[in-house]
């Protein structure tokens, strides 16, 4: 298995595998099997490695923690914490979308830099077209959840930010769409068995709060906990209605979710 943990840590301080072994004084094959195989190194050797790459051991071996009463299965669901969402490159969110093969699932309030960043319409036409299951959640720019969210952002346009997405939206063949008026607590982002939940705090844009990518894993629950919350909300809604002469100007849907 894969270390993708120290793989990233390694790109992240500019390393090389060999930089590394020649930093911890340790063969260059005893990297290669580290990254490869997930070895654990001996104590003294995991603590050069993590001074080395300016990280916590137990992000780096997060098995580490097996041994301890608290439960490490959060540890092995989350493969990386972005600090703000912002801070994911283009290309992240080009390479998410395109590897999505069989499920894309967004629920979002407005995720109009979705749009800014992405030609969204096209890259959804062209995943459905090609078999991919799309669910897209809008708030409902009339719903009170919508409401409070504007005001304790102080974002009076935000309303109007959801209509135009929702709008723009019911013009691409071959997704599903639906608007929500759910209070939730963070953004979520699925492609097949990779997730990003971006998490919301009182009065802080969602552009500036932190992101945990999430991979479904066998021992762990938090892939399971946010695509239930996904699918909860998704049933509590009703499709949006498509775009055509009449449907173009028809309100969009204005049922609130109710969640347990």
């Amino acid at each position: 298995m894969t270390n993708q943990r120290l793989r990233g840590a390694l790109l992240s301080a500019g390393m090389t595998a060999a930089a590394l072994a020649d930093a911890v004084q340790v063969d260059p094959k005893s990297v290669s099997r580290w990254l490869t195989e997930n070895r654990i190194p001996h104590q003294t050797t995991r603590h050069k490695v993590a001074a080395a790459l300016q990280q916590q051991e137990t992000f780096l071996w997060p098995e580490l923690l097996a041994d301890f009463d608290g439960c490490p299965v959060g540890l092995v669901d989350i493969e990386r914490v972005w600090p703000t969402r912002s801070s994911i490159p283009s290309d992240t969110w080009h390479a998410l979308f395109s590897k999505a093969t069989e499920t894309l699932d967004i629920l979002v309030y407005a995720g109009a830099f979705l749009i800014e960043a992405l030609d969204l319409a096209d890259v959804l036409a062209w995943k459905a077209a090609r078999g991919t299951r799309i669910r897209i959640l809008v708030a409902d720019p009339h719903s009170a959840a919508m409401g409070l969210r504007a005001a304790e952002l102080s974002l009076d346009w935000l309303p109007q930010r959801s209509q135009s997405t929702l709008d723009y939206l019911r013009r691409v063949q071959g997704i599903s769409l639906r608007s929500h008026g759910a209070s939730y607590y963070a953004s979520l982002f699925r492609f097949d068995d990779q997730l990003l939940a971006n998490t919301h705090g009182y009065g802080i844009w969602a552009c500036h709060s932190p992101v945990l990518q999430v991979h479904r894993s066998s021992s762990g629950k938090l892939f399971d906990f946010y695509t239930t919350s996904f699918d909860r909300t998704w049933r509590s809604c009703e499709p949006e209605p498509r775009a055509g002469p009449k449907a173009a100007d028809a309100s969009p849907c204005r049922k609130t979710c109710s969640l347990a």
